[in-house]
């Protein structure tokens, strides 16, 4: 009996041993804080998962592309190599809240070739690692058998591994960023815009978000499953939601990582992942802060047309301008002034009849507040 059940379970452990060891890469963050690790799965596709101070904030997410016109790159995919850089400079800003940004990060540049038996196509993964979060991207290098990508969609998945509290607002309404924000469990929401915030129950703050989005789709943030979330691009009217000739990056997928929300906002993780200016002298670039009259309608008390509730009034402009002259705001943009919010065209010389635009230009000026319409 003893031979037996011996023998049971050497037969049950064989496949258990058999089990290949698949290679990974890792990187951390500058102070070592932020874990990346990078490796496929056992249907061979390319995964990642990040941990911080030692506990798992993403556990083990999928990456890859579904393309109109071919095999997905997906699966059938080994790690053909990695690259490693580091990088710490002080760049100046054109305009922005800070002068002088600090870009400080570790590089990590995964390259994965997929099975000839799947297309044999090439991918590369380049993950950035800052002490306050992390950026991702794609990039598809010229390669035999593909000279244009055109893509249905990302299969980049976060998998948040313990549970928390979102803020976000539902992706693709008709008033797309103009919404109320949700307070709801992360396993309540359906899909989002980014930013999307999110706390977790020991108090970790994320946000989710993209950098350098050029001639490309924006990402929308679909809920799969429990936690695990997946990126899905906005729509196109020309069937592929993207078409790209190669060689070409994506823009960067970015996490913002902080012990609170205040770590979150001094992130300057999107202005270093954000190409450089190239418009060169920006100094005839005035910038400033403003306020607005268009929150009051988008909660609901005041509306954008005419009518006993209109929002941009005359009394309200004068308003709005007086708040700005006197706390340092340089202007004061205003919505629903003129005709056509009630249906009909819009006419952008024609006002409201109870919002009179030479009285509200003028008084501005007198105030030296810029108007903004």
């Amino acid at each position: 009996m003893r031979t037996l059940l011996a023998a049971l379970v050497l037969l049950i452990a064989a496949p258990v041993s058999a089990q290949p060891v698949r290679p990974s890469e890792t990187a951390s963050s500058p102070d070592g804080s932020i874990i990346l690790t990078v490796s496929t799965d056992n249907d061979e596709r390319p995964v990642w998962s990040l941990s911080r101070k030692g506990k798992l904030l993403i556990a083990p997410s999928s990456l890859g592309f579904l393309l109109t016109d071919g095999p997905a790159l997906q699966r059938g995919f080994r790690i053909d190599g990695a690259e490693r850089a580091s990088g710490d400079a002080t760049w100046e800003l054109p305009w922005g809240e800070r002068r002088f940004v600090r870009d400080h990060h570790n590089q990590l540049l995964v390259r994965f070739r997929q099975h000839e038996s799947r297309g044999g196509h090439l991918m590369n993964v380049r993950f950035r690692l800052f002490d306050h979060g992390i950026g991702f991207r794609y990039e598809l290098p010229e390669q035999p058998g593909m000279t244009t990508a055109k893509i249905a969609d990302e299969v980049t998945e976060f998998d948040i591994a313990s549970p928390g509290t979102a803020w976000w607002i539902t992706g693709g309404e008709w008033n797309r960023y103009e919404q109320i924000y949700q307070k709801t469990p992360i396993d309540a929401v359906a899909t989002a815009h980014t930013p999307i915030t999110m706390r977790l129950d020991d108090g970790t703050h994320l946000a989710f978000h993209e950098a350098a989005l050029v001639d490309y789709s924006a990402m929308w943030f679909k809920r799969v499953e429990g936690r695990k979330f997946r990126t899905t691009l906005s729509p196109s009217s020309r069937g592929p939601r993207v078409v790209r000739d190669l060689p070409f990056a994506t823009p960067w997928r970015t996490i913002r990582i902080g012990d609170d929300a205040a770590g979150l906002v001094t992130s300057d993780l999107e202005l270093n992942l954000n190409e450089p200016n190239k418009l060169g002298d920006v100094s005839w670039v005035k910038p400033m802060k403003y306020i607005g009259i268009w929150w009051g309608m988008i909660r609901g008390p005041w509306s954008w047309g005419e009518g006993p509730n209109h929002g941009a009034t005359t009394a309200r402009a004068k308003q709005y301008i007086d708040f700005a002259a006197k706390h340092g705001f340089g202007g004061v943009l205003v919505e629903g002034w003129n005709t056509g919010w009630n249906g009909g065209l819009f006419n952008f010389t024609q006002s409201a009849a109870d919002f009179d635009l030479k009285a509200v230009t003028d008084y501005a000026r007198k105030k030296g507040v810029t108007l903004i319409g």
